[in-house]
């Protein structure tokens, strides 16, 4: 079966693709934006063909009426025109009626010689991606992408039939993946929900029964982070190396609760014992704006892995249950994002700031109920989302050989 090159641009002259950059600042104003209604695709939304709900926005039904042009559909592919020149979105039915963001430009494929599901797949080559890089760079401090590029774009296709072959192989990795993370959604909820529901609205198993003293159930002990802590610390400065065997968790790593070790670096310096990370440490970013406040706890056994100086680590005492530590630091993540001091660019969080957290410590036989329970979830999203790594890893093996005919379907 043949296969033939293209432009994108080829099918924006004669109307077979259609292209739209995002509402100028004048018609989408930072005032536009309201709590709830449409949400706002912006370039941080935009992942490797899928969404990051990251701080989405919303704006009202007259802002959308307005713009009706930016309103996005199915199979749409939206790219952000600032920074992350190599990402894409494709858009499924979930976010079909969403509007683009002013920072996006919407591709729309109006024919059926090409598959949108394909193109996306072909966009997330690694020799397209860095293809983009290339092209989108100058000597600005951040890559721009603009038309011009997008019509620039050289796509390998084989007739349609072949197209929708080769995406239904590699869709069914990701289908697989989304259910995976779906699964893990459901089971941080359930502990989370958990958490809430005993140590904070105080409905644990058997509540009517015990009396409440001072405020709080009978035996249960009011503390601290501060005291529950063996350990309160912020991380080294590395020293960067790729070759190296340490590895050094940044800000960027912890985010939606989670600790992403594929964003983490690799270093060289000597790590001091107690700045090494440990399974039950809660990672705590310390440093700047967008990020100060994240938390998540580090449930892994990683060798030679500390945390960057932007970073705190809290590790609970011996006699401290460890889940209950962690779901009581991140249940106050949203009170740490408003603790920061300082200028606006240069804002901190002290480790002092993380110690006064309170903490509330149960009697050991509830305390040792939460922790079977958020032990088992725990251990379910570790299984779950080293299923998605290996899914991962086999989807981007396959990806550039049905590409290149190297394997056929």
């Amino acid at each position: 079966m043949s296969w033939r090159q293209i432009e994108l641009g080829d099918y924006l002259e004669d109307g077979r693709i259609s292209i739209q950059t995002g509402p100028f600042g004048t018609q989408l104003k930072a005032s536009d934006y309201t709590s709830s209604g449409t949400p706002v695709v912006n370039v941080r939304n935009v992942g490797y063909g899928d969404l990051r709900p990251v701080k989405l926005e919303h704006v009202p039904d007259q802002v959308v009426s307005r713009l009706l042009q930016h309103i996005l559909q199915e199979r749409d592919i939206v790219f952000g025109r600032k920074g992350a020149v190599d990402r894409h979105l494709l858009v499924s039915e979930s976010e079909a009626g969403w509007m683009q963001g002013s920072d996006c430009i919407r591709l729309r494929i109006l024919t059926d010689e090409i598959v949108p599901e394909f193109l996306s797949f072909a966009l997330r080559l690694p020799r397209h991606r860095q293809w983009m890089i290339t092209q989108c760079s100058n000597k600005a401090t951040m890559a721009s992408l603009n038309q011009d590029v997008i019509a620039r774009i050289p796509v390998k296709l084989p007739d349609p039939h072949m197209q929708i072959s080769i995406s239904s192989v590699l869709s069914s990795y990701d289908d697989l993946i989304e259910n995976n993370r779906r699964r893990i959604q459901l089971f941080e909820q359930a502990a989370r929900l958990l958490y809430k529901e005993w140590f904070v609205h105080l409905r644990f198993p058997g509540h009517e029964h015990v009396k409440t003293v001072n405020g709080v159930p009978e035996g249960w002990e009011r503390s601290s982070v501060g005291l529950a802590s063996s350990y309160i610390s912020r991380g080294i400065t590395p020293k960067y190396d790729e070759e190296a065997p340490g590895l050094v968790i940044n800000q960027k790593c912890i985010r939606h609760q989670r600790v992403d070790m594929a964003l983490a670096r690799r270093q060289s310096k000597a790590v001091p014992p107690d700045k090494a990370v440990r399974f039950g440490d809660v990672l705590v970013n310390s440093t700047g704006k967008g990020t100060l406040g994240r938390v998540a706890q580090f449930l892994a056994n990683v060798e030679d892995c500390t945390v960057d100086s932007h970073v705190t680590i809290a590790r609970p005492t011996n006699d401290v249950p460890v889940h209950l530590y962690g779901h009581s630091i991140a249940s106050q993540e949203a009170l740490l994002e408003t603790m920061g001091r300082g200028a606006t660019n240069q804002t901190e969080l002290s480790k002092d700031t993380v110690a006064e957290l309170p903490l509330l410590l149960p009697g050991k036989l509830l305390a040792a109920q939460f922790e079977q329970f958020a032990g088992q979830t725990a251990e379910q999203v570790r299984n779950l989302m080293e299923q998605n790594e290996r899914l991962a890893q086999a989807r981007d093996l396959l990806l550039p050989r049905l590409m290149s005919e190297e394997i056929r379907v």
